[in-house]
């Protein structure tokens, strides 16, 4: 009769850093009882084996990422809490006079992530010319290069964290920030300054290819329009005209309007029919949202909603649509913008300069204000008409991806 206990015992053995080794023993215990009366005897038996886990990331690797993530965060942290602070100044009537809940809640929990977002090109670029210069300085950097590290490996990393940013500024631009900055606009409209349009005269728009409506006047206080008409075209000719001296828009059921001292004239060549009533229930596939656009409006749009709202404008002929289009250009723009401003700063800063780290931070607070700027500027170009959106977003990137190629070049010569 003989009973076994397993014991497993694990120990990580070091490692060169790409490579962990594992070492699993296995200690047996097997009692054989003697018949003979003879003492029971116990043995142990040990047995080992290894597992290797190989890890994709060398420790070069890992420092640069773990230097470069560590010092976005803690400057987009820190500048977060000055703009904290100037915005604060600036709206402190506003935020005396509302509820300490709906500031919290309703502004800055949208307000912040808002501008971080926003000022994410600045923070990467101030991140990776802060902690490279200092590399530089501690001569690190000429370390690397000389155990054999080429430049263009140098550059892997950066280009990794770059790619993280990225993809967490895209999720953030396009589907997370959006919906959080319709309690942010309202608060501001609420407490700060109004910016939505309360109403619009003389409002035409096609509700769907063939079908033309008209607003005399139309208060989005009340949802309410007047002198309004429907005409429906065929072959361009007109074959139904449809009149309310008053229309209500109901916002418990989407497209549902409730018309008020109406006529409908439909025509048949020479032969028209007349119908009349106080009262009509129909289904116009128009909103308020469709006619009366706020200045903050594609702000609260996801990208795709985006998307969906420029097809529909463009099919009714609505022509105040190009903030819509630059703001899902400007989306996509800054999700590119941390390769090229990430290249931009690793090149400038690798190299040890005598002025110490404060020339290579002014030049890149001035390279990164600059592209702001100028970001700023081509997108008045589309809205005048000079150019299209997406043409006006990827100006910038263009400029400064020929400085980030010209100056990765230079760097890697030495």
């Amino acid at each position: 009769m003989a009973e076994e206990k397993d014991q497993i015992m694990i120990n990580e053995e070091a490692s060169s850093g790409d490579e962990v080794s594992v070492v699993a023993s296995i200690e047996s215990d097997s009692i054989i009882d003697i018949p003979d009366g003879e003492k029971t005897e116990k043995k142990k038996k040990k047995r080992s084996f290894k597992i290797r886990f190989h890890n994709p990331l060398p420790i070069i690797d890992r420092y640069i990422l773990g230097k470069f993530l560590g010092t976005y965060f803690l400057a987009t942290l820190l500048l977060l809490l000055v703009i904290a602070m100037f915005d604060t100044t600036e709206k402190l009537d506003a935020f005396l006079t509302a509820p300490i809940k709906e500031t919290l809640f309703d502004y800055f929990a949208s307000f912040l992530p808002y501008f971080a977002n926003q000022l994410s090109p600045l923070f990467v670029f101030i991140s990776v010319i802060f902690f490279t210069t200092k590399l530089a300085d501690n001569s690190e950097i000429i370390a690397m290069l000389s155990s054999g590290i080429t430049f263009r490996r140098l550059l892997r990393p950066y280009m990794i964290g770059a790619a993280i940013i990225a993809a967490m500024t895209f999720a953030l631009s396009n589907y997370i920030i959006p919906p959080t900055n319709v309690n942010r606009i309202a608060y501001t409209n609420k407490y700060v300054k109004n910016k939505a349009v309360a109403y619009g005269t003389n409002i035409q728009l096609m509700v769907r290819p063939g079908e033309v409506a008209y607003f005399g006047r139309f208060d989005n206080t009340t949802k309410q329009g007047y002198r309004f008409s429907l005409d429906k075209f065929e072959d361009k000719a007109i074959v139904s005209r449809l009149t309310a001296s008053s229309v209500e828009y109901d916002t418990t059921r989407q497209y549902h309007w409730k018309l008020r001292d109406y006529m409908i004239r439909d025509f048949d060549g020479m032969n028209e029919k007349i119908r009349k009533g106080s009262n009509l229930d129909s289904i116009i596939p128009i909103e308020p949202k469709d006619f009366l656009i706020s200045s903050n409006d594609q702000e609260m749009l996801t990208t795709p909603q985006l998307t969906e709202y420029i097809r529909k404008q463009k099919m009714r002929g609505v022509a105040n649509i190009k903030s819509f289009e630059i703001e899902k250009e400007k989306r996509l723009a800054e999700t590119a913008a941390a390769f090229i401003l990430t290249l931009i700063g690793m090149s400038l800063s690798s190299k040890k300069v005598k002025g110490g780290m404060g020339i290579n931070i002014g030049i890149g607070l001035g390279l990164s204000f600059s592209y702001i700027l100028f970001s700023t500027i081509t997108s008045s170009f589309a809205i005048n008409g000079y150019t299209s959106p997406a043409v006006a977003m990827e100006i910038p990137n263009i400029v400064y991806l020929i400085i980030g190629i010209v100056l990765y070049r230079r760097a890697s010569k030495f």
